[in-house]
């Protein structure tokens, strides 16, 4: 069995969604999705590419179709806690600090779920640190302490190799993901990536 890899980061709401329709994959094919945090400031740097707010903006009717194509992604699989953030874009600097301090003490998942809740269904700016540390004691999760560890140098340095690495596999942007060696990009993509998983007998 190829490894099979979600590249994300919490700023990104195609990585949101994306992450919503995973279980349903996982479910169908018996296959976990190893999630990896990413800087995406980091990768439009190393690969001189812009957010789609940005790259988008004044373009006549490519957004308009973006969203069109969000919103079948969403009544296709029936996703109903997405709401678009006031504060966006939001700084995911911290955030994916936070998500290689709490693989380190063992919540990474409840961290991840948690965070995508603040960030896209009940949506809050979560690069104002009292509001992230609020967020994340609501959700049970010790606050303080992956607040901590998020500034430490072992956890700084993860963040950038899993960046580096990414990127000169060919990331570009987020969601990424990999099956084995191929590279697919965007929460439309995950039907491909399906498709090459193979099923139990």
């Amino acid at each position: 069995m190829r490894k099979i890899e979600f590249h994300f980061d919490f700023g990104s709401p195609n990585a949101y969604l994306s992450h919503l329709v995973i279980p349903e994959i996982e479910k169908r094919t018996g296959v976990t999705f190893e999630y990896v945090p990413v800087l995406l400031g980091g990768v439009f740097k190393l690969t001189n590419n812009r957010s789609p707010a940005e790259s988008l903006k004044g373009i006549r009717n490519k957004p308009e179709y973006e969203r069109l194509e969000t919103a079948r992604f969403i009544r296709r699989h029936g996703i109903t806690r997405f709401t678009t953030n006031p504060y966006f874009p939001v700084n995911t600097l911290v955030l994916m600090r936070g998500a290689i301090a709490a693989e380190s003490i063992g919540v990474f998942s409840r961290y991840v779920d948690e965070v995508y809740r603040h960030m896209w269904a009940d949506p809050k700016k979560m690069d104002d640190p009292a509001v992230l540390q609020k967020a994340l004691e609501e959700s049970g999760l010790p606050a303080k302490r992956i607040l901590a560890l998020a500034q430490t140098p072992e956890v700084k340095e993860r963040l950038l190799e899993n960046t580096r690495c990414s990127v000169e596999r060919g990331t570009f942007g987020s969601p990424t993901f990999f099956v084995g060696d191929e590279i697919f990009f965007g929460k439309d993509r995950l039907r491909d990536v399906e498709d090459l998983i193979p099923r139990s007998p």
